[in-house]
């Protein structure tokens, strides 16, 4: 048989300091290489020059406008399946791989023809050795909650940080939905469709990613609670058997939180990401 063929999916947005680490990290992977996509979600930072100018031969695409991540994330993935890829892997921009860590995903597909996503096991960037997590989490459909796996366990969704799709599940399902998430949630939501669809979620063990986290938009920033909320009442709305009870549960625990530690600012984005919703 011959080998699969594998696309590599990149999307930067005004960060193209992490995201020329993340393709220098690639040039590192074990033969064959795989091609890679760099989607420039519509920066306005000079990346796309920057990073042209450090990888001339890299397929760049960039968009008209901001698609957010699903969506930004859709245009590499959509050239990718018309250009005939079996797998498709998509890498955050912050994030660096081992030299390994898509044949160790690579394997597990192949080995396992049911398997429709393969995550990675990631570690925090700023502490190589912690397990941010174990290729993807659970979610609590009544309680409104997601939570990331730190060791071996059934996945309810594969994180987009490092995600090998197969090409003939996306045909199935579809992409991310871009039209219900801008950004958070949409790797839950796939991961959702996918089990519906009978597709099974798997890690590889052997597969290591460090991640920065919220390279895009920094920790701790207000504007994230808003995307996380609004997102994730409409994860809920679909997806969960009570919908208002998981979303009653989700906000009242973010605004507790945040009450109590005063962040007055991020309240207010939990609000602005209720509204949005």
């Amino acid at each position: 048989m011959s080998a699969p063929k594998v696309t590599v999916v990149v999307l930067n947005w005004n960060g193209w300091a992490d995201t020329l680490r993340c393709l220098t990290s690639l040039l590192t992977l074990a033969d064959p290489a795989p091609h890679t996509i760099l989607v420039d979600n519509h920066s306005s930072d000079g990346s796309v020059a920057k990073i042209r100018q450090a990888f001339p031969t890299l397929e760049i695409l960039e968009t008209p406008a901001n698609l957010g991540f699903g969506g930004g994330c859709n245009v590499g993935m959509r050239h990718a399946l018309a250009q005939g890829a079996d797998f498709i892997w998509l890498v955050n921009s912050d994030a660096t791989v081992a030299p390994d860590t898509l044949s160790a995903m690579l394997q597990v597909a192949v080995d396992q023809p049911a398997v429709g996503a393969v995550g990675s096991v990631i570690h925090e960037l700023a502490e190589p050795q912690r397990v941010e997590l174990w290729g993807g989490g659970q979610v609590n459909l009544w309680l409104g909650r997601s939570r990331p796996l730190k060791a071996p366990g059934a996945l309810a969704f594969v994180s987009g940080a490092s995600m090998l799709l197969r090409a003939s599940a996306l045909r199935q399902v579809g992409l991310f939905n871009d039209q219900r998430f801008f950004m958070y949630w949409e790797d839950t939501d796939l991961g959702f469709r996918l089990r519906q669809h009978g597709w099974q979620l798997a890690t590889a063990t052997g597969s290591r990613v460090w991640h920065k986290g919220s390279g895009s938009l920094g920790k701790g920033s207000p504007q994230i609670d808003a995307y996380f909320v609004c997102s994730a009442l409409r994860f809920f709305r679909q997806h969960a058997p009570w919908p208002a009870l998981a979303s009653v549960c989700l906000v009242a625990s973010l605004l507790a939180k945040r009450l109590l530690l005063g962040q007055w600012p991020r309240v207010r984005a939990v609000w602005r990401g209720l509204r949005a919703a």
